[in-house]
């Protein structure tokens, strides 16, 4: 399983990237601000205005190092990699089982349960912490609750998609009660392409940064990221990596935004407005958000499955595996994260 902290993440505008005998170096305004051997890296995520070498891109490729680029607001651009790795026998069976109704509404049904679970447990945590004085999250966690009681009947895997919608419709309009900064950071509903405000923002960025560790993740064990089940397949779209994130979103990605603003670790000085209303982070937000997020990554949680503690960002790796061994028919289903 590989190490969870091996991204190196470079936000730094105008940074220019290359190739040091057996190392990537990070350069600005003439000034070497980093240097990293690329033995230790497993990826490269460039955000904004940053600049790799031919050379470095070319060093990656041949020693299995992915190189993504995203713009300033987090939304994916590009990715570069080497060779496909990965047994062909299992992309073979992934992409049958594909094409299986059964499987596909077992693999869904499961996905969306997980998320629902989660999404609950993110709101419990919220009301156990603060209270609930208007008794929305009471009500958003019962009408959740009977949207799980439904998932174990038989569905097709739109229906399944259906009930995913209505429970992020539930889900994101109790989403405001678990607010706690001030007053800037208001919320009144997902805004996805541009994000309206703040909360969005965020949201949309750590969406992002989640996804492109599903992603590493999958390729690791050797699944295609492209082929999933709950999203349907689209060129370009890495429909299985956005499949295993739905399960992360609310005690990893949602969860790290309702931290950082309830502790105030962000205000308003940290966002931009774009000519077209686009609310994004700057410089300085992203470095805090990205450097919570692997924060937050290092924190130990029990894996009820594997009946053991690891690491938040191996657990990733760790759901990564599960799905391999569900679709090589190793076990029987596959397992989601569920958090406390």
């Amino acid at each position: 399983m590989r190490h969870h902290l091996n991204t190196l993440f470079i936000s730094t505008q105008g940074s220019w990237v290359f190739k040091d005998g057996k190392n990537i170096v990070v350069k600005n305004g003439g000034e070497v601000i980093g240097r990293v051997p690329i033995h230790l890296i497993q990826s490269v995520v460039c955000i904004g205005q940053v600049s790799v070498s031919a050379p470095l891109l070319g060093y990656c490729s041949e020693s299995g190092v992915t190189v993504a680029y995203l713009d300033r607001n987090g939304r994916f651009q590009a990715r570069v990699e080497g060779p496909v790795a990965g047994n062909v026998l299992l992309r073979k069976a992934q992409y049958l089982k594909s094409e299986d109704d059964n499987t596909c509404k077992t693999i869904v049904s499961t996905i969306v349960a997980a998320k629902v679970y989660n999404q609950r447990a993110l709101l419990r945590r919220s009301k156990r912490d603060h209270g609930d004085a208007n008794g929305a999250i009471t009500q958003a966690d019962k009408l959740l609750g009977r949207l799980l009681d439904k998932l174990p009947q038989d569905h097709t895997v739109d229906q399944l998609r259906g009930y995913e919608g209505d429970a992020a419709r539930i889900y994101f309009e109790c989403f405001p009660n678990t607010l706690r900064g001030d007053e800037y950071f208001t919320f009144s509903g997902r805004s996805r392409r541009p994000p309206k405000d703040a909360v969005n923002a965020l949201l949309s960025f750590t969406y992002v940064l989640l996804t492109n560790d599903c992603r590493s993740a999958l390729e690791t064990v050797g699944l295609d990221p492209a082929c999933g089940y709950l999203h349907k397949d689209r060129p370009g779209r890495p429909s299985l990596a956005l499949d295993v994130s739905e399960e992360f979103r609310a005690p990893l990605a949602e969860r790290l935004c309702l931290s950082l603003v309830n502790r105030k670790q962000l205000n308003k000085r940290h966002f931009t407005i774009g000519d077209a209303g686009a609310v994004m982070l700057n410089d300085d937000g992203r470095k805090i958000v990205i450097e919570q997020w692997q924060k937050r990554k290092s924190d130990e949680v029990t894996h009820a499955f594997m009946d053991e503690k690891m690491p938040m960002g191996t657990v990733i790796h760790a759901q990564a595996i599960l799905m391999a061994r569900h679709l090589r028919g190793d076990i029987d289903a596959y397992v989601p994260y569920l958090t406390k």
